[in-house]
């Protein structure tokens, strides 16, 4: 009996536990394990699911743009089409200034929605933070985010109309349409993209006597850069490929217009919309094989490819740049 207790303890006297008898059953260990295949292939099911859609509109519209797509395309507009028929220069109509129109209309709502956008996002977070007015701006934000992309247009164009007079239609008037569309989704992103940064680096920098204006830019934004870039890269996504209000602010032209504030302009979208309406070109009885009766749907579906190529053009410049100006660490 007393060789037992003396087995029972350690040198200092203190008594031996048994972990043995917290291990679990081999049962519970396959229960465990067997779980965890099931619902690791169900995260990998809902994956795969969910990636379905997003490889069929991908393959879909390169299957389909990729039989217009050519150098000619990307390098005339829609001047003296007719029907089916060839023009002069060998191909049937291009999108060059659909091209033009996009990515000014889109850089000009850039230009008024991001600054706003960054600066409301640094008020509501650094200045006002728990404020009855930030709660009101937050409110009134999350309002605008779900305006239909219609009235935002019909906005833009009730306001040139009353500024400038009837009949007002020209890019810039897209792009603030546009810009009422994007503001929401950069205030909120780079909201909660300041909210996550440590607050030690505020009280650090502020402990070493640097000024608030000075803590915010150098160090507060530029930490939450890439969140930020990829935020407003969300909002250009958003935008990019409206047509609702640039059908009525921006409206829609077969030749092309450079200038941002005079005259229509047509969008990579607008384009798409018009060309798929047609359905089918007109090919007289007369006409030659040269003339192609389907020639809308194939601009249509080469003009869609385009735009997601734009995009993701965007989406890596943005990542580029995020990468570049990011805060570099040490290891």
């Amino acid at each position: 009996m007393m060789a037992e207790e003396t087995k029972q303890k350690n040198l200092d006297g203190a008594p031996v536990i048994d972990f043995d008898k917290f291990a679990p059953k081999t049962s519970y260990s396959n229960y465990r394990k067997y779980k965890d295949y099931f619902m690791t292939g169900l995260i990998v099911l809902a994956f795969v699911i969910a990636c379905i859609p997003l490889v069929s509109v991908l393959w879909t519209t390169i299957v389909n743009g990729l039989k217009r797509l050519n150098l000619n395309f990307l390098s005339f507009n829609m001047t003296g089409v007719v029907g089916g028929n060839p023009t002069p220069s060998g191909g049937y109509g291009g999108v060059l200034h659909a091209i033009i129109g996009t990515l000014e209309i889109t850089g000009g709502a850039m230009v008024i929605s991001i600054p706003i956008g960054i600066m409301c996002a640094v008020y509501l977070v650094e200045y006002a933070k728990g404020s009855k007015l930030a709660m009101t701006v937050s409110m009134l934000v999350d309002v605008m985010s779900g305006i239909p992309s219609i009235v935002a247009g019909l906005f833009a164009f009730s306001m040139f109309t009353i500024v400038f007079g009837p009949g007002t239609i020209n890019g810039f008037e897209g792009s603030v349409a546009l810009s009422l569309l994007m503001l929401p989704t950069v205030v909120k992103s780079c909201e909660e993209m300041l909210k996550i940064v440590p607050n030690d680096l505020r009280e650090a920098s502020l402990a070493l006597g640097v000024t608030k204006q000075r803590t915010i830019t150098k160090i507060v934004l530029r930490t939450a850069l890439p969140g930020i870039v990829s935020g407003c890269i969300l909002a250009i996504a958003r935008v990019i490929g409206e047509t609702a209000p640039l059908l009525m602010t921006a409206g829609y032209i077969s030749s092309t217009n450079v200038n941002l504030f005079s005259g229509q302009m047509t969008t990579l979208p607008v384009y798409v919309y018009q060309e798929y309406s047609k359905l089918h070109a007109n090919c007289p009885a007369s006409a030659t094989s040269a003339c192609v009766a389907d020639i809308p749907m194939e601009r249509s579906w080469a003009a869609a490819l385009v735009l997601i190529v734009i995009v993701l053009v965007l989406n890596l410049i943005g990542r580029l740049v995020a990468k570049i100006f990011a805060v570099k660490t040490e290891r």
